[in-house]
C-alpha cells in the first residue's frame, strides 16, 4: 500500500525491500505493483524471481516457493486454500520456470512444477476434484480427491490448458493449446485433445523442418 505508487525500476527496489520484512526472500526478487499477498509469512521467493502486475498470491500453509529466475506474469493466481487441514496443500515452482499470463493454480492437493517449465497464459491447473459417484448425495456432501499434480522438469504447456487432479507431465514433454489432461502424460510426450492423449513420442525424428532461433533471425 505505502510503496505501491512508486514507478519504475525505483518502485521495484523499494518493494522488494519492503517485502523482505515480510515474506522469506532470498536475495533480490522483483515485484511489481498491484500484487495481492495472504499468508505473506508462507511465501519463499528465491533470487532472481519476478512477480509481475496483478498477481495474487494466496499462501496459507504449507505455502508458495518460487525458484530461482522463475517469473510469475501479469494476473496469474496461486491459490493454496487449506481449509480442509490436508498436509500436502502448497505449491512449488522450480527455477528459471515461467507462469503465463492469467494462468490459475490451485494447490490444495499440492503442485509441483519442475525447472525450465513454461505454461502459456490461461493455463489451469487444479490439484483436487470432487466426488460425484452417488447421484442420491449432492457432490458436496461427497468429499474431494487431492492427490496433487505434478509438472516435471522442461515441460511446455500450451495456451489454454486445463490440467486436473491426479496428473503427473513427464519430463519434456509438450502439451498442445486447449488440451484437458486427466491421466498422466509421459515424458518425451506430444499431447493433445479433450481429454488429452499422447499423439507422438517426441524422442522420434519428425520430418517437418522448424527454424531455430538462429535460423529465423537470419532469414
Amino acid at each position: 500500500g505505502l510503496l505501491g505508487w512508486v514507478p519504475s525500476v525505483v518502485g521495484i527496489g523499494l518493494r522488494a525491500l519492503g517485502y523482505r520484512l515480510i515474506m522469506r526472500m532470498e536475495g533480490i526478487a522483483a515485484i511489481e505493483n498491484g500484487v495481492r499477498v495472504r499468508f505473506a509469512d508462507h511465501i519463499r521467493l528465491a533470487q532472481g524471481v519476478y512477480i509481475d502486475h496483478g498477481v495474487y498470491l494466496h499462501a496459507c500453509p504449507g505455502g508458495i516457493e518460487i525458484g530461482q529466475d522463475s517469473m510469475v506474469m501479469h494476473h496469474a493466481e496461486l491459490h493454496v486454500y487449506n481449509f480442509r487441514d490436508l498436509p500436502q496443500s502448497r505449491i512449488v515452482v522450480g527455477r528459471e520456470s515461467l507462469i503465463g499470463e492469467f494462468c490459475v493454480i490451485r494447490g490444495t492437493g499440492g503442485v509441483t512444477i519442475g525447472d525450465r517449465v513454461y505454461l502459456s497464459p490461461m493455463v489451469h491447473i487444479y490439484s483436487n476434484n470432487h466426488v460425484f459417484a452417488d447421484p442420491e448425495v449432492c457432490f458436496i456432501d461427497q468429499g474431494i480427491t487431492a492427490q496433487g499434480v505434478t509438472i516435471e522438469d522442461e515441460c511446455w504447456i500450451g495456451a489454454q490448458v486445463v490440467i486436473l487432479d491426479r496428473v503427473t507431465i513427464g519430463r519434456r514433454s509438450v502439451v498442445a493449446a486447449g488440451a484437458v489432461v486427466n491421466k498422466d502424460v509421459p515424458p518425451y510426450s506430444l499431447a493433445a485433445g479433450v481429454p488429452a492423449r499422447v499423439i507422438r513420442d517426441l524422442r522420434t525424428p519428425k520430418k517437418d523442418h522448424v527454424l531455430t532461433q538462429e535460423q529465423s533471425m537470419e532469414g
